[in-house]
């Protein structure tokens, strides 16, 4: 059961972290590659796959440009990862944010990733920010993908697997990206989290 109107107190939350972190150590590569050829990606019912463009970096913190075109709509949606922070040689932890762009469409956006999520509801109110953190934690680098959408490893590839959580750690979305393919995916976790995503999500789309 989702826990409405909960917030998780700061140290739970870490030590969420922390566990599903050490839990991901089976799936992480190693170094980095080069010459890395460009993984297929899965397209399902449970992911919505946006164009991921890179557009710099703050202060060592890469930053891409996340559109969605679909019946003639285009949404945009800027992205922002902080370092991370080692837990074990294995897995790695960091804060992140979502920025608001401007000229964004994000009805059909929205629809979709409602499906995705198996969210129950598209919020109509909404109060707008700018910018919307997360925390994330690094779920495997250098991953390959199988023809139905898992990740490996072996052999390594170029997909970051990622788990992110909003809204203080009530809500949580898997978001994976290749930055060889250009691609980005949200990807259900859980369908008690969708409308908390897809209500977080909407306020910075």
């Amino acid at each position: 059961m989702r826990r409405t109107g909960f917030l998780m107190p700061r140290t739970k939350l870490l030590a969420s972290l922390f566990v599903l972190a050490s839990l991901a150590a089976c799936s992480k590569g190693g170094g980095e590659l080069t010459n890395v050829k460009a993984e297929p990606w899965s397209l399902s019912d449970e992911a919505v796959v946006v164009d991921l463009t890179s557009t710099g970096s703050e202060t060592g913190s890469p930053h891409w440009l996340a559109t969605y075109r679909a019946g003639g709509k285009i949404a945009k949606l800027g992205i922002e990862l902080g370092p991370d922070h080692a837990v074990d040689q294995f897995a790695s932890t960091g804060d992140g944010r979502f920025l608001r762009e401007r000229n964004s469409d994000p009805s059909i956006f929205l629809a979709d990733l409602k499906k995705a999520l198996d969210a129950k509801t598209v919020p109509t109110k909404i109060t707008k920010v700018d910018s919307l953190p997360f925390k994330f934690v690094v779920l495997g680098r250098n991953q390959s993908r199988s023809s139905s959408g898992g990740f490996s490893s072996n052999p390594p590839g170029d997909w970051t697997a990622m788990k992110l959580f909003l809204a203080n750690g009530e809500g949580e979305v898997f978001f994976n990206l290749s930055p060889t393919a250009k691609k980005a995916e949200f990807s259900i976790k859980d369908s008690d989290y969708g409308d908390i995503v897809l209500a977080e999500l909407a306020k910075v789309l």
